[in-house]
């Protein structure tokens, strides 16, 4: 394939690579990394100023971070929009999109909680979706950024999955794959929870149902980062019940990551991920899945 024409511009004060086609997803990948890194330095300045540690929240946002969220998924999209001939955001999509149209989903701070109480767990999301033969959208690229600590996972369709991490020397780059545990017994598991009280109750009762088995049951979150550290082995499996619409730029990103990772992600049941409604999502090393799944119920 011969390498995409490019040339520098600036936008918003930041400097940026414009590609045009042929569309190289190695790539806009990496391009997309830089774009999430760069909105992640803000993010990352608003939570280290002083803030109200007591806010609500509602439907995972907070009265503190719905002013960070805006500012970030703007400065994201403003960003998007010159890497690539694209067909708009996910959510504007049309209800029947056509075949081959391709969708930004840009998420907003993955990790609430986390943020507000100055924990370094917390992402910034981005995801490219496209629509299949069949009119189903899937998502063909990710990007997984921890700002705090110092983390990027990324993948496209076909390239595999890396992990970015910053160090003393550098920025360190490597291909991810997830862990060769083979049993529950002596297994890292982590899993997420809600903050509506029926659907806490059922990712505790699976907590109950295993304890004893796995050496260790981790609940740190948010939704893309546990994706995350399956795809690269850190975690043996990870589950989450009653995930929203609103989780679908965060679980997206991930999932991608994990699947390019060779790793694998399903429902509960065994199915799809759906990106239209709820789903239960199960994402493992695909050795210990068969030895878990009983207990997802």
């Amino acid at each position: 394939m011969m390498p995409p024409v490019a040339y520098m511009e600036t936008i918003d004060g930041w400097p940026w690579m414009k590609r045009v086609q042929p569309m190289d997803m190695k790539q806009l990948a990496l391009d997309v990394a830089r774009v999430t890194q760069d909105a992640g330095k803000h993010a990352l300045t608003d939570q280290t100023n002083p803030h109200d540690l007591s806010t609500n929240y509602v439907h995972g946002e907070s009265q503190f971070t719905s002013d960070v969220d805006d500012r970030l998924v703007r400065f994201i999209k403003n960003r998007l929009t010159h890497l690539g001939s694209f067909d708009g955001f996910w959510e504007n999509r049309p209800d029947n999109p056509a075949p081959g149209t391709r969708y930004w989903c840009v998420g907003s701070v993955d990790g609430v909680i986390n943020f507000v109480r100055n924990m370094p767990e917390w992402t910034v999301t981005v995801s490219l979706f496209e629509v299949n033969n069949e009119g189903s959208a899937q998502p063909i690229l990710g990007v997984v950024h921890a700002p705090a600590l110092g983390l990027t996972y990324l993948a496209a369709r076909g390239q595999g999955a890396i992990r970015e991490r910053r160090t003393p020397l550098g920025t360190k780059r490597e291909k991810i794959m997830p862990s060769m545990a083979k049993t529950l017994q002596g297994s890292v598991v982590c899993f997420g929870m809600s903050y509506f009280p029926e659907e806490s109750k059922r990712a505790l009762n699976v907590v109950s149902s295993i304890a004893g088995k796995p050496a260790d049951i981790k609940r740190v979150g948010p939704a893309s980062l546990d994706l995350c550290k399956v795809a690269d082995g850190t975690y043996d499996a990870y589950f989450e019940p009653h995930l929203h619409k609103w989780d679908v730029p965060a679980v997206s990103a991930g999932a991608i990551v994990v699947w390019e990772a060779q790793g694998k992600l399903r429902q509960w049941d065994g199915s799809m991920i759906h990106w239209r409604r709820e789903n239960d999502v199960v994402a493992s090393n695909g050795l210990i899945i068969d030895e878990l799944r009983p207990y997802l119920v």
